[in-house]
């Protein structure tokens, strides 16, 4: 049987003070465990048919966060989480990672609160890297060892090729 993952763009969306926007998402699902009440992700979502994954992810942004983007930012991260129980209808996800550098911002996407709440993003927040690498709540990061990949964007030059990140 073909795999059947769920193809979905995400932006590492960094602010002039290397702030990472991160989305709350508030929901149960089997890939998270019980004593987890969130997870924090970047923004972004499936590729729609029809789309290539720069155009979903200009879609996503101004949906979600109502940031535009023009430039085509660079491809810094590829993940591949394979098993059931990751996306509905799939038996996986497949997330394809981009670097948008801007201006700090309020971020307002165009998706009205009962859609945002629908899809289970309950809401935003610029994170510091020291925040992300001392956390210790009951919330989750996906991926969940995000410092390590964003410690390395911060500090080294873009790579060549996407980094492969785990779960």
């Amino acid at each position: 049987m073909t795999p059947n993952p769920r193809r979905a763009v995400r932006a590492i969306v960094l602010d002039d003070d290397d702030r990472i926007l991160l989305c709350r998402f508030a929901f149960p699902h089997p890939a998270v465990p019980g004593e987890a009440t969130s997870v924090w992700a970047a923004p972004g979502g499936g590729i729609e048919p029809g789309e290539d994954p720069l155009t979903a992810l200009r879609r996503e942004l101004r949906e979600e966060t109502g940031l535009i983007i023009a430039a085509d930012p660079p491809h810094v991260w590829h993940q591949e989480v394979l098993g059931a129980g990751h996306a509905p209808g799939h038996d996986g996800i497949i997330n394809d990672y981009f670097l948008v550098r801007t201006n700090h911002f309020l971020p307002r996407g165009e998706l009205p609160d009962d859609q945002l709440a629908a899809e289970h993003l309950a809401g935003f927040r610029w994170w510091r890297l020291s925040e992300i690498v001392g956390h210790a709540g009951p919330e989750l990061f996906s991926p969940r060892d995000l410092a390590t990949p964003l410690t390395a964007l911060l500090t080294t030059d873009l790579p060549v090729r996407p980094v492969r990140l785990g779960l």
